[in-house]
């Protein structure tokens, strides 16, 4: 058996930097979440090339002293708690202390700091956890701390961070969180040498929902304030008009903590019941302010989960808050029920009396009504019999030579003698020859394809078509699944560029900066699908084209769809990765049921339909069609 060796303080570092340390975005929260304790005002961050190589962290908080400044990057070292009992009253975002020795353990560091009543400041740097220079230096109260080359000595970590765009968009995302959780503090965030969010730290919490979500996103917002058994829920919720396409725009604040709460978000779902689209979810940015003793938040290294003594209290106060909220808005209207007597009342003096019934000159008995059998008999014999001696009236036409046969016939009359016009409508399909001209125009037969000829006739439903074919079949297609299923086939030829329009007015569609690195990582796809986008203005994202066949669909619905998709399947790769993302787009674009169709259209996917084989199911795998004989069909009616 080999035997037990104690591991040097080089390798222990970095295990445990592992279990806290996953990418860059990691060591911005850590020290964002210092500088923030550190009571600053004012956070600068700045990243170059998605933070693998460089990251700066500013703060003008209260820095510390020079003697102090080692033993903040000795493992569980802290200023937060001093005792166990001070974890159950845990009121700041770090605690543990093992932060910076992470960062240094995995990166080369500098860190500048002095506080307010120092002359001097100190200035000290670490590489493989040893310290290779500390001084005093001249520099500005709080602390900067700057990160170069992370992961440098675990080439293993290095190998399987992602692309700088990814890597940067999570890091915007932590600042995003961060800026919401704490308004009264100015964030500014630089991402290759850009500046992408910069609040205004004023303290309001609808100025950082502007700064990090832009106007439109704010505008739409209603506020939030209630409190019940010591339990507070204040912030903003988003109009049910404005829902968006999924979760990623519920934010949970918990004493100033950005969390993942299934609790809150189900609560906030139940509040809006009965008010979204389907597949449509609220938005909420929520401060809830509760008793630390009422929290566990030391379940997970990331701190994004916590755990709470009274759930179902915590679950009511963001239900009734909500609730409260769309209440004073409008959105929800309160009734105050009337005594019956006053309700009778109220009825009586608004009713207006009826008016006196009208009555007939003359009882009409159902011969004024209905014609007897035995004349609409007589009348269908000599209908009948008049036919055969029908002369056509067609007024003479000067002769026109044109290369193109015009379809529109002249008006013509029947002469049948002492019948009512009503009686010759009913008949006037009867013979197709009675309304032919005599003389036609000679055009060559066109060449009969292998498979009968489809003739629509018309729809039902607003969502079937029914067509007829050349050897007495008849079809009935389904227009939104068979449309579906012909753009899913021509977005799997990835060969929608041919299809690819400009847009004359852009489009601006908001999504968390995950989603955009995942459509920015994917552009190849994307444009191959007809797509062109702008990525410059994050979280926003800029629809510069899209494909002609979805011109006249909901292009923020389509987006939004891609991008969870390429989301989900990042987190859990599947070979169907593709086809369940051109699903989507097919679903999205096709053809709505009671979508009015011409009969031009109709025809057009009636015939795509009927003569390619591979199109017989949409891309969930329902029938597009079916096809009865008139076999079927005369058994049905049982002539067979």
């Amino acid at each position: 058996m080999p035997s037990i060796n104690i591991l040097s303080r080089e390798v222990s570092e970095l295990i445990a930097a592992g279990e806290v340390i996953e990418k860059p975005a990691s060591v911005i929260k850590e020290l964002v979440e210092n500088s923030i304790d550190a009571g600053a005002g004012h956070i600068t961050v700045e990243i170059k090339h998605g933070g693998k190589t460089y990251m700066r962290v500013t703060d003008d908080g209260c820095g510390m002293t020079f003697d102090d400044v080692p033993k903040a990057f000795l493992r569980h070292a802290t200023s937060k708690i001093s005792s166990k009992e001070d974890l159950n009253n845990i009121y700041t975002l770090g605690f543990r202390g093992e932060a910076l020795a992470s960062v240094s353990a995995v990166s080369k560091i500098e860190i500048m700091t002095k506080p307010e009543n120092e002359i001097s400041g100190t200035v000290y740097r670490m590489e493989n956890c040893m310290g290779i220079s500390y001084e005093k230096c001249d520099c500005p109260d709080g602390t900067t701390i700057i990160i170069r080359d992370l992961f440098y000595n675990v080439p293993a970590r290095c190998k399987f961070m992602k692309k700088d765009v990814t890597e940067a968009n999570a890091v915007s995302q932590i600042i995003q969180k961060t800026a919401l959780s704490h308004p009264e503090i100015a964030f500014k965030f630089i991402r290759d040498n850009r500046i992408e969010i910069n609040s205004s730290g004023d303290g309001e919490l609808i100025s950082a929902i502007y700064a990090v979500y832009g106007r439109d996103f704010a505008h739409d917002m209603i506020p939030v304030d209630y409190e019940n058994n010591n339990i507070r829920i204040s912030g903003y919720v988003i109009k049910p008009l404005y829902a968006k396409n999924n979760r990623s725009f519920q934010n949970f604040f918990v004493n100033g903590r950005y969390i993942h709460s299934k609790i809150c978000s189900a609560s906030v779902e139940n509040a809006y019941e009965n008010m979204l689209m389907t597949g449509k979810f609220p938005a909420c940015v929520l401060m809830i302010s509760i008793d630390s003793s009422s929290t566990d938040v030391n379940i997970h290294p990331s701190k994004l989960e916590v755990r709470f003594a009274d759930e179902k209290a915590v679950s009511d106060a963001v239900f009734f808050a909500v609730k409260n909220a769309m209440v004073k808005d409008g959105l929800i209207y309160e009734f105050e029920f009337m005594p019956e007597k006053d309700i009778a009342e109220t009825l009586e003096q608004n009713t207006p009396e009826p008016p006196p019934p009208e009555i007939p000159e003359k009882e009409f008995s159902l011969e004024d009504i209905f014609t007897p059998v035995e004349e609409i008999e007589k009348a269908e014999k000599e209908i009948s019999g008049n036919l055969s001696e029908t002369v056509v009236n067609t007024p003479e036409i000067p002769e026109q030579k044109s290369d193109v046969e015009i379809s529109v016939q002249p008006e013509k009359t029947v002469n049948i003698p002492d019948k009512p016009q009503e009686m010759l409508d009913g008949f006037k399909y009867i013979s197709r020859s009675l309304f032919e001209d005599t003389e036609k125009t000679e055009t060559p037969e066109p060449e009969k394809p292998e498979i009968p000829a489809i003739h629509v006739i018309g729809e039902v439903m607003g969502l079937y078509i029914i067509a007829e074919t050349d050897d007495r079949k008849m079809v009935i297609i389904d227009k939104h699944a068979s449309h579906e299923r012909i753009i899913f086939e021509r977005l799997k030829s990835r060969n929608c560029r041919q299809y690819t329009q400009i847009l004359i007015t852009e489009i601006k569609i908001l999504l968390t900066s995950e989603e955009i690195g995942i459509m920015e990582e994917n552009v190849e796809l994307l444009t191959d699908m007809g797509f062109i986008f702008d990525f410059s203005e994050n979280p926003f994202i800029i629809v510069k084209a899209i494909p002609t066949f979805i011109t006249d669909t909901d292009i923020e619905g389509v987006i939004s769809e891609i991008a969870e998709n390429l989301k989900l399947h990042v987190h859990n790769p599947q070979s169907h990765m593709l086809d369940d993302i051109l699903h989507t787009v097919a679903c999205k674009s096709a053809i709505k049921a009671n979508h009015k169709t011409s009969l031009i259209e109709m025809q057009s996917l009636a015939e795509q339909v009927y003569y390619n084989d591979n199109i017989r199911h949409c891309p969930h795998g329902r029938p597009v069609m079916f096809i009865m004989t008139e076999s079927n069909i005369s058994h049905q009616f049982r002539r067979i």
